[in-house]
């Protein structure tokens, strides 16, 4: 499924269909990636690091006779440094034809939002590029940032 960009009036079409996403936490906010694009959710295990990598990659790990390159969210997005505990999970997604882990503090929940439920980000000077994001999600009193994973991971996945 290919959710519309942030400034698409699907965001704002009430009759558009519903979109789940996987909220997870990294320091003190919570992001959202499609439901779809997630493969799996696994136990943090150290990955076999890989010389002369980029900082945010660790390294790679075997999954099931696939190489998989895993990239600590936290150090993408330069927040503090990431404490690795019994909390910490690898999100497995799916992003274009390759398979990819993501370090993140924690996993919560999988939360359907309504169109109306999801709001076009504002120009905002931070990690992200506003072509990363598909829009702000707001759950009650929660407010998630939703992420274009595949946008956003792009430049580390040149083959």
């Amino acid at each position: 499924m290919h959710l519309p960009a942030p400034d698409h009036p699907a965001l704002l079409d009430e009759s558009a269909p519903v979109c789940e996403f996987l909220a997870f936490r990294l320091g003190g906010e919570e992001y959202g990636v499609d439901i779809l694009r997630v493969q799996e959710i696994r136990s943090y295990e150290k990955p076999t690091a890989l010389a002369n990598a980029p900082a945010d990659i660790l390294g790679v790990t075997n999954l099931r006779g696939i190489i998989v390159p895993i990239i600590d969210m936290r150090v993408r997005l330069h927040l503090t440094q990431a404490v690795y505990d019994a909390h910490t999970v690898v999100i497995v997604v799916n992003v274009g034809q390759r398979v990819v882990g993501l370090v993140v503090d924690s996993v919560s929940d999988v939360l359907t939002l309504l169109p109306e439920q999801m709001r076009p980000v504002p120009s905002l000077d931070s990690g992200f590029a506003s072509e990363h994001l598909l829009a702000l999600g707001s759950v009650g009193d929660r407010m998630l940032i939703l992420l274009d994973i595949e946008k956003y991971l792009a430049a580390s996945l040149h083959s």
